[in-house]
């Protein structure tokens, strides 16, 4: 690359020199058409919680015929477009669309100008720590904090010229897809796996029990100012892993919260097709959406084995409650069966080799997911 080199590790060396400082709302813009829902041929919606956290990509979304809407969900996209959601904005939520589709009129809709910016580079600019503090900082409300169209397109930037966004645009989305075979990889590592204890579970003999007689819950609470340094939120545990590796500050937990001691069993009751659970493998505390567990007559981690199954995962997804964010208790995770076998200690040899190779692949990943993070900050 002529105009900038990179490090030996992340350092990138840039000439800033004919760098412009740009406003964002110079260089994006916002896609307020309306559509009614009654007669569109539309068909899919997709709502904040489809969107995950510094995840360009969009891999949930709805079908206009599997639940009721709201009013609010009268915004068009289109295939390319920026999905960013505009209510707490410090869990930054920005996908790019990849199909034409509806969303809420607190989603922002969002269009690269094409003419000051290349578009490839508009949704790094949006996962820069610079915008993210920007949002964060200008939000208003305290409960469910939301950002104006106004106040992010004040946001203040440098912008390389044209001849460079090309460049940078390519280095950044080939750090992308490092990632996504990354990610690729753990996914199927992660279906093995199950698969794997699944059928080793069903050809072998046993008795069946109920989880109810099985887990035993913990009910430790930590009152503010939390006595432990790390906390652990939902946005900190990867669907389906094993370990959560991942944790945030405890001074910014300002509620009551759960105790979580290495080794204890979590599951997550909000939204359980998530598939959120996990052994601890430090001292923390965490949301109280995360219910703490010791076993009985069988070993934690083959419970946590038992959570991750497809068997489990379709039994908890089809019991949640509540519409918007659908939970589920510890009397309805106790209702599930399960088969206590004799060998299980020998199986779990076994798992621990997968979960070895799938420890690995996520301290890879999340190392790629950190280089991704210094690149786009050197840049924007």
């Amino acid at each position: 690359m002529d105009d900038f080199v990179m490090g030996q590790v992340t350092e990138l060396q840039l000439d800033r020199s004919d760098w412009q400082l740009v406003k964002f709302g110079d260089v994006a813009i916002q896609q307020k058409e309306s559509v009614d829902r009654e007669n569109t041929e539309l068909t899919r919606y997709v709502k904040g919680e489809h969107m995950g956290s510094e995840d360009l990509h969009l891999r949930e979304w709805g079908e206009l015929t599997d639940e009721y809407l709201g009013p609010a969900f009268i915004r068009k996209f289109e295939q390319g477009d920026i999905l960013y959601g505009s209510r707490r904005t410090y869990l930054r939520k920005v996908a790019i669309a990849h199909f034409d589709g509806i969303t809420s009129n607190t989603t922002f809709v969002i269009k690269a100008n094409e003419a000051k910016l290349d578009k490839r580079l508009l949704p790094f600019v949006m996962l820069s720590e610079g915008f993210a503090e920007h949002s964060i900082r200008n939000s208003k409300g305290s409960v469910n904090p939301y950002i104006n169209w106004k106040d992010i397109a004040d946001y203040e930037f440098l912008l390389p010229p044209k001849h460079q966004q090309a460049k940078l645009a390519e280095l950044l989305w080939a750090m992308d897809e490092v990632v996504e075979n990354e990610l690729f990889l753990l996914n199927i590592l992660k279906r093995s796996t199950q698969n794997f204890f699944e059928n080793r579970v069903c050809e072998a003999h046993g008795e069946k029990v109920f989880l109810s007689e099985v887990l035993i819950p913990k009910n430790e609470k930590s009152a503010v100012p939390h006595m432990r340094d790390r906390y652990i939120g939902l946005e900190n545990v990867e669907s389906g892993a094993f370990f959560c590796t991942d944790f945030s500050d405890s001074s910014s937990a300002e509620a009551q919260c759960n105790c979580i001691d290495e080794g204890d069993l979590c599951y997550s009751k909000l939204r359980p097709y998530l598939d959120k659970a996990f052994i601890a493998t430090f001292d923390a505390v965490s949301s109280t959406e995360l219910l703490v567990y010791k076993t009985r007559h069988v070993s934690k981690a083959y419970v946590l084995h038992i959570f991750h199954s497809k068997s489990f995962i379709n039994y908890i997804s089809g019991k949640g409650f509540g519409t918007k964010m659908p939970r589920v208790n510890h009397k309805i995770i106790g209702e599930f069966s399960i088969k206590i076998i004799p060998d299980e200690s020998d199986l779990l040899k076994e798992m621990a080799r997968f979960q070895d190779l799938e420890f690995k692949l996520n301290v890879k990943l999340r190392n790629s997911k950190s280089l991704q993070k210094s690149l786009i900050n050197q840049i924007f």
